[in-house]
């Protein structure tokens, strides 16, 4: 029987099997985990010395954060940079060529480390399960809560792991890693003050009497959306990190992200249809899905110039998915742009009035400040000849450094010429107070616009040379590199 099981194991993905095995035989696994259950089982002896001689206690809410505080100290610190550590020491070592000589390819072999995690993190949670079911029998929590809270930290922890996972894939000088190492252990570090900060809040005011909210569970509901698809993502661009050059490996992440947005649009319009078209919806959700384009697009529209010469016969000007910074720049655009659309569409669908009229000014101006801003970085690194700034990096540093100087001379600029409180042309292309300006309700113009709809047309012309541009300068780049 125990050989069927194996045989079986290792036609799933040999290398859970592998990994699994080593974990568990490792000396940090068995300290922390008894460690784990000691800590609870001083815990669970405390509470029943102080809750054995009361006829009714409500202490169930404290036990259960401290027992989760257990949890939390393994799953969102120990797991994620363990995971991080199993990747990078292949990489150190140069022994991911060797895996890669198993024929598994780096998508299973990923997974098959990611599963591997999440194997012991499940023997970890099994651990401390009885433990937080314990606290229910001490009144003070409900169940619906606590099973809450481990769905929002398990899926808190697997995106963690998946963010340690490609943050392994990220640095290849000794340096880089180290400084990754360096920002992997901060991050993780604040995360978990900020989720125990969160689980504290949630156990405290519904952990008893658990009521319907349902504002509270739609942001939870966007939230764990937001976790489960960032962690596809950031899964699918640590594969493409990791694959070859001759192979088309934009295509996932890519895909990946246009899922994502068409999705959470979908997701958005079913929830604002509900709402009775509460124009907050489209407001709120248009401003944070931009920025998070900014960012995701920041990486998709700085790859490298050119293909290998395999995939060049099949690439039309449509096939935006195929790796290059061209097709990477202009799928960026589209995204950024078809985002501000839809969710202008639904501002204007919902009741036409000046406040939407002033967020969706506001939405497609955040939208084209990021395509200003990303053609500006671009074309200060690759038009010229030179590739010294030409690299991904060193675009992505000129992307922050552009924003830093858009963002913060014009400010310093009004002050020394005396114009505070009346700098709106000076901030027109400021990408922070540009937004917050065509957003703004000014009471002493009778349209209510603290910025006509003129001004946005100026950014918009900006945005769109700037944008031909850089996509001239991206072709041109392109047709030298497959010259060569």
């Amino acid at each position: 029987m125990s050989d069927r099981w194996e045989k079986w194991g290792d036609r799933l993905n040999p290398l859970v099997v592998k990994e699994v095995r080593q974990g568990l035989r490792t000396r940090v696994f068995w300290v922390s985990f008894g460690l784990l259950l000691a800590a609870c089982l001083v815990l669970s002896l405390i509470a029943f010395a102080n809750t054995h001689d009361s006829t009714y206690t409500r202490e169930g809410r404290s036990y259960f954060f401290s027992f989760f505080v257990c949890l939390a100290l393994v799953h969102f610190g120990l797991i994620p940079f363990n995971a991080y550590r199993s990747l990078a020491r292949e990489r150190e070592d140069e022994t991911w060529s060797l895996l890669l000589l198993t024929g598994l390819g780096p998508r299973r072999i990923l997974r098959g480390k990611v599963a591997s995690f999440l194997v012991q993190a499940v023997l970890y949670a099994s651990a401390v399960g009885p433990f937080l079911l314990f606290s229910y029998f001490l009144n003070g929590i409900d169940l619906p809560t606590i099973l809450m809270v481990l769905m929002l930290g398990g899926a808190w922890m697997v995106f963690l792991t998946l963010v340690s996972v490609c943050a392994a894939t990220v640095a290849d000088s000794r340096m880089g890693r180290a400084a990754v190492r360096f920002a992997l252990v901060a991050v993780l570090v604040v995360t978990f003050f900020q989720a125990l900060t969160f689980t504290f809040v949630v156990t405290n005011e519904r952990g008893s009497g658990f009521s319907f909210d349902r504002n509270f569970f739609l942001g939870l509901g966007a939230a764990f959306w937001l976790l489960v698809s960032d962690g596809w993502l950031v899964f699918e661009t640590a594969v493409a990190r990791l694959s070859l050059v001759t192979e088309n490996y934009t295509r996932h992440p890519r895909r990946a992200l246009v899922v994502q947005v068409f999705l959470t649009f979908v997701g958005m319009t079913a929830v604002w249809w509900l709402m009775d078209r509460d124009d907050d919806i489209p407001g709120v959700m248009g401003i944070l899905g931009g920025l998070h384009l900014i960012f995701a697009t920041l990486f998709m529209a700085t790859d490298v110039d050119g293909q290998s010469r395999p995939l060049r016969a099949g690439t039309r000007a449509w096939t935006l998915f195929r790796p290059g910074a061209l097709r990477g720049f202009r799928l960026s655009v589209l995204l950024l742009v078809g985002w501000a659309v839809g969710c202008g569409v639904l501002l204007w669908l919902s009741d036409g009035s000046t406040s939407s009229l002033r967020m969706g000014m506001s939405q497609a101006a955040l939208a084209l400040y990021g395509v200003l801003y990303l053609s500006v970085a671009l074309l200060l690194g690759r038009m010229p000849r030179s590739g010294r700034f030409a690299s991904p990096v060193s675009v992505r540093l000129l992307y922050v450094l552009v924003g830093i100087l858009g963002a913060g001379v014009p400010p310093l600029l009004a002050v020394f010429l005396n114009l505070a409180g009346r700098d709106e042309l000076l901030n027109l292309l400021n990408p922070i107070l540009g937004t917050l300006n065509f957003g703004k309700y000014d009471y002493s113009d009778p349209s209510g616009l603290k910025m006509p709809p003129e001004l946005l047309l100026c950014v918009a012309l900006v945005a769109v040379l700037a944008a031909f541009a850089a996509d001239r300068v991206l072709a041109d780049r392109e047709r030298r590199a497959h010259q060569q």
